[in-house]
């Protein structure tokens, strides 16, 4: 009895260890099952937006940091809390036009010349903006949404006009794309997508209405995270762990590498067109937008900003971005403020105890030279009063400004009679030496592209293969450098078409010369099926004029799904006249004359006052022989349209070109040759405008002045025979005569 007690006592114990070993193997496995149970990653592209109250709920100090930012303020509904402007029946006058701002029945109301110049009174629907202005919107009854031109300056308590950038001193009149019912000032496509989450443009071009929609009025969280659906749903399950493929459920900003939370940002902070619509935050960014690159009149010849054009340009030029730094280690991404005041922010990564010191700034501690970003982020002011810093961070060269006319922060600050960039230039000199340390720039390699000069092509050159140049400068280079002539143009886009950066790429295939048929071929049917959307597309754009028996039946299926990508996205556009007039050059390289035309007409419906529809349509009209009173109605409409332009835009090379062949076609050779002499003078170094110009004199038989000409071409391109044919010709015309 004892003896089987005893062996019970054994055995239970063992019982227990067997039956413990069991929960735990079922509790691993369990787990185990727990994290190996996967969603497909398709889920994140399905999942939907639920708004902030839900993110509020487990994320509520990030909730309060965003309160009151300048996201949650980019646009409200017009309330008593969220108006700050004076509508006690304040008036504003600019030349013949007056706006009355004033309360009505609890609502917000403005007096103002409408779209038929007539005055007439509209409800502001919605607030745009909180500091250092804000703007006012009217609803109208086809959907447009329509930004006031005149806005509230929050620091001078005031009413103030914002000019455009091209007519700031004129008036604007109610047919004008700039009259704030105009199509410049329309929220649905020109603004909305950034001040708001989730929006749906939904415009019906067969009824030339909006049906806008958005999720939040605001940018609220899901405009920066993606939509939560799936993020929520995850959290609340019973799991122990984050999903292993989908984890958060949300996009991926965090990690190693900076790119996906920097290009998140830059879907906004960055002056871009939408190339695919259905954009979600941590997809790659040039499978959705095309960036503008350095071009002539949005930034300077060496890179600083000169229109608006936000931040993501001007980074990306930063030795910053090239050492990964990103946005938030400078921003707060909730509240959107610095995370320090003063050079404590740079000093985060620099030395104070080198850099925050009058041996390195050489100006008074605590005054303005003394701190980093007057420097080395200097600001220009955009709407009047709206201060933004260049992001490239760049060293103050007023050696450049001596040379080619570009600002610097030293002459930004120092404005009495004497101090120059030169000026500035020998101080800089005797601070640091004439040496400068590891800075070669491209500076002077884009200002001769731009000219058009003949040392530009070995400048370009060189900016590209160097290999510390930033993909964006590198991108612009590639595309003044296919403007230019020469073997060597060819040789160098052709080395960039394996290059990993998608617009450095896109550049060199987009102007990749077409002298040699084969090389050319050979160089760009492989990239039709490239990943980049850029690359492909722009590969597609160049082989669409070969003959269809240069492709195989393969390439010619490739070609024209990427061609379909090309009409989609100039579709999601379809309320701008400029897309049916990309369209209908895309469908007339197809030889869709008829499909041309359509689009063309569309374009002058739309916008009637916009340059270039009129041209394109009377051109396919005379191919197909159609009516000479209709062609010449087109011409005559369109060579009105380029004097307007260029008294608009008196110093713009192109406009005047173009202008003079609209009097030519139009039969008025004595403008035709003013405005291409205006032209040539104002592009000296442009092959292209000066044989216009040569062409016409020769057409008048001034003879003399056309040598002349010749003679700079010949300078320009000494290996073109073109100059010495037109020479030849016009030398047996004058004998003969």
């Amino acid at each position: 009895m004892a003896r089987r007690e005893k062996q019970s006592e054994r055995r239970y114990p063992a019982r227990s260890r067997v039956m413990l070993v069991g929960l735990m193997l079922f509790s691993g496995g369990g787990l185990l099952v727990d994290w190996y149970v996967a969603r497909p990653l398709e889920e994140l592209d399905q999942a939907t937006y639920v708004g902030r109250a839900s993110c509020a709920q487990c994320h509520e100090p990030q909730h309060r940091q965003w309160l009151g930012s300048h996201h949650d303020q980019a646009m409200e509904e017009a309330t008593d809390q969220t108006v700050l402007g004076d509508f006690n029946d304040a008036t504003f006058t600019r030349f013949d036009s007056q706006f009355r701002f004033f309360r009505r029945n609890g609502g917000f109301f403005v007096n103002a010349e409408g779209p038929d110049g007539q005055p007439r009174d509209y409800q502001i629907k919605y607030t745009f903006g909180v500091d250092p202005l804000q703007q006012y919107m009217v609803e109208f009854d086809d959907g447009r949404v329509q930004v006031l031109s005149v806005a509230w300056g929050v620091g001078r308590q005031q009413w103030f006009f914002i000019p455009p950038p091209d007519a700031p001193d004129e008036p604007i009149h109610a047919n004008d794309p700039m009259h704030w019912t105009g199509m410049a000032q329309n929220w649905n496509a020109m603004c909305a997508e950034c001040h708001s989450t989730n929006l749906r443009k939904n415009y019906d071009l067969s009824t030339d209405r909006y049906h806008t929609t958005f999720s939040e009025i605001d940018v609220s969280c899901e405009a920066c995270h993606g939509p939560g659906s799936l993020h929520v749903e995850l959290a609340n399950s019973r799991s122990l762990f984050w999903d292993r493929r989908v984890r958060y459920g949300l996009a991926r900003l965090k990690g190693k590498q900076s790119t996906a939370e920097i290009e998140t940002c830059a879907a906004c902070h960055s002056r871009r067109s939408i190339a695919q619509s259905g954009y979600r935050p941590g997809k790659p960014y040039h499978d959705y937008f095309e960036p503008q690159m350095l071009h002539e009149g949005l930034y300077h010849a060496d890179g600083q900003i000169l229109d608006e054009v936000y931040v993501y340009g001007s980074f990306l030029q930063s030795k910053m971005h090239s050492k990964g730094v990103r946005c938030t280690d400078c921003h707060n991404p909730h509240s959107l403020q610095l995370k320090y005041k003063g050079n404590r922010l740079c000093g985060q990564c620099h030395i104070p105890g080198r850099y925050d010191t009058p041996a390195h700034h050489h100006h008074a501690p605590g005054s303005r030279g003394a701190q980093c970003v007057e420097c080395h982020m200097p600001a220009r002011t955009y709407m009047v009063v709206d201060p933004r810093r260049d992001h490239s961070f760049r060293i103050p060269r007023p050696d450049l400004s001596v040379e080619f006319g570009t600002p610097n922060a030293c002459t930004d600050c120092h404005t009495k009679p004497g101090q120059t960039a030169a000026w500035a230039d020998d101080q800089i000199r005797a601070w640091y030496g004439d040496q400068r340390r590891g800075d070669p720039h491209w500076t002077a390699a884009l200002a001769a592209g731009r000219e058009g000069s003949p040392q530009a092509v070995d400048l370009l050159d060189d900016v590209i293969r160097r290999k510390e140049t930033p993909a964006m400068v590198r991108a612009t280079a590639a595309e003044l450098m296919a403007r230019l002539p020469g073997d060597r143009v060819a040789v160098t886009l052709r080395d960039l078409l394996d290059v990993d950066d998608p617009f450095v790429c896109a550049a060199a295939a987009r102007g990749l010369p077409a002298t040699d048929r084969h090389q050319f071929q050979r160089s760009l049917k492989p990239l039709l099926q490239d990943s980049r959307r850029p690359v492909r597309m722009a590969a597609a754009t160049r082989l669409v004029d070969l003959p269809r028996n240069h492709l195989d039946r393969k390439e010619q299926r490739l070609l024209e799904q990427v061609l379909n990508e090309h009409r989609d996205m100039y579709r999601m556009h379809a309320d701008r006249a400029a897309a049916h007039l990309n369209l209908g050059g895309l469908e007339r390289q197809l030889g869709k004359l008829d499909v041309a035309k359509q689009h063309y007409r569309t374009a002058i419906r739309l916008e009637p006052y916009l340059t270039g529809p009129r041209s394109e349509l009377a051109a396919v009209l005379e191919s197909q022989g159609g009516p000479a009173e209709e062609i010449q109605t087109l011409r005559r409409e369109e060579l009105a349209n380029f004097e307007r332009d260029s008294q608009l835009l008196h110093d713009h090379a192109p406009t005047f070109y173009r202008l003079g062949l609209a009097y030519y076609l139009d039969g008025n050779l004595d403008e035709a040759e003013s405005a291409l002499r205006q032209a040539a003078s104002l592009a000296p170094h442009s092959h292209d405008m000066l044989l216009a110009l040569v062409l016409l004199l020769e057409r008048k038989h001034k003879w003399n002045d056309a040598v002349e000409v010749l003679r700079k071409m010949q300078q320009l391109r000494p290996d073109d025979p073109s100059a010495r044919q037109i020479y030849l010709r016009m030398q047996e015309q004058a004998q003969a005569k």
